[in-house]
């Protein structure tokens, strides 16, 4: 093989390397100045002086190496800003949190998900963990509906073995009750509530009398321990009730999410009242501010805030309800969608795209 040749070959094969290699424009990617509508949204956009940061940023700017895309950003207050920005042909495409729905998908084109999501709940993290029975627990518990139950119940109870006691005892001299109605019935209704509670009076007298207190001895242990184990489950469950663990419990309760997105429409297929805001910061300084008792919203944003600024203060109170995924929002028929694609998919096949959402959700 002569020199020339082997010359050739070598260039031949330094360049079919260097066109390999990721993170360079593809041949055909031609450079194009594209505007994108977004919206500051922990961890997704967000801004330092001049500088963007976040995970769409991260993601967009590896899209651009396969590309040859340069963006110009136009800042949204919220998720409708955007989609109206990118509906009214300001912007080429839409990127930072955008939920895909049915509804948005009859007016935009969509990319492929670039996140799996959902929705998800926030509360105290008081709230969120195991609660222990304290003493105002007992306290309520001892004034309570359930209380006045047993206690009728066990006087209810104990008239009819009072007056049996009563009629069989009064005749004995050293009879425990008096031979008059009154105060002999008192008296006798005195030993059955005794009994019950597991501290008798003097013991009766006549055999027929002991055989009915044998009798009533284990009436009196089945009573005590069903009372004692109705009281100790409804005290038990008092303090788990006051837990947020799903969608259900946030009946009753003070809950915040922002208006016109997933979250609010899925509240309100649920029933579950709650107080919009304009954007989510609102609702984390509010919930901060102990105005609320969960905070509804899409469940990356939600996790980032609780391993971020809400450490300490809040935590996620069960799983994510309701599955959605993010995609980045084009309009209808934009060549862009098929390049963002093609270019996704590459970034997604080096790696880097797990590599994002370990930086940036922790795997």
């Amino acid at each position: 093989m002569t020199a020339r040749a082997r010359s050739l070959i070598t260039v031949i094969l330094l360049v079919a390397a260097i066109a390999g290699l990721p993170g360079l424009p593809r041949a055909d990617a031609a450079p194009r100045q594209v505007t994108v509508a977004t919206r500051e949204l922990a961890p997704f956009v967000m801004t330092q002086g001049d500088v963007k940061t976040g995970f769409t940023i991260d993601l967009l700017n590896d899209i651009a190496k396969h590309t040859g895309w340069t963006y110009t950003y136009l800042e949204n207050d919220n998720v409708q800003g955007l989609l109206r920005t990118v509906a009214e042909g300001r912007a080429d495409m839409g990127a930072g949190a955008v939920s895909i729905t049915g509804e948005r998908a009859k007016m935009f084109d969509f990319s492929q998900p670039i996140l799996n999501a959902g929705l998800q709940i926030i509360a105290p993290v008081g709230n969120t963990e195991h609660t222990h029975p304290g003493l105002v627990d007992f306290v309520k518990l001892l004034f309570s509906h359930s209380m006045a139950v047993w206690l009728l119940a066990a006087l209810a109870l104990t008239v009819l073995p009072a007056h049996i006691i009563w009629l069989l005892e009064r005749g004995d001299p050293g009879s425990m009750v008096d031979k008059s109605y009154f105060p002999g019935i008192f008296q006798a209704f005195g030993w059955g509530l005794g009994m019950l509670s597991a501290a008798p009076f003097d013991p009766p007298q006549r055999w027929p009398i002991r055989m009915i207190t044998v009798l009533w001895t284990f009436v009196s242990i089945i009573f005590v321990a069903y009372y004692t184990a109705i009281l100790t489950t409804n005290l038990t469950v008092a303090g788990i009730n006051s837990q947020i663990k799903s969608p259900a419990d946030l009946v009753g309760k003070s809950v915040c999410t922002v208006t016109n997105t997933t979250s609010a429409t899925a509240l309100s297929k649920l029933g579950v009242g709650f107080t919009g805001t304009s954007k989510i910061d609102d609702c984390f300084t509010r919930f901060e501010k102990k105005e609320f008792e969960a905070v509804v919203y899409d469940a990356p944003v939600l996790q980032y805030y609780v391993t971020h600024r809400g450490a300490g203060i809040a935590d996620v109170a069960g799983p994510v309800f309701k599955d959605e995924d993010y995609g980045v929002v084009f309009p209808i028929g934009s060549e862009l969608r098929r390049e963002f694609d093609d270019a996704l998919l590459a970034v997604q096949e080096e790696g880097e795209f797990d590599r994002l959402k370990t930086k940036w959700f922790g795997g």
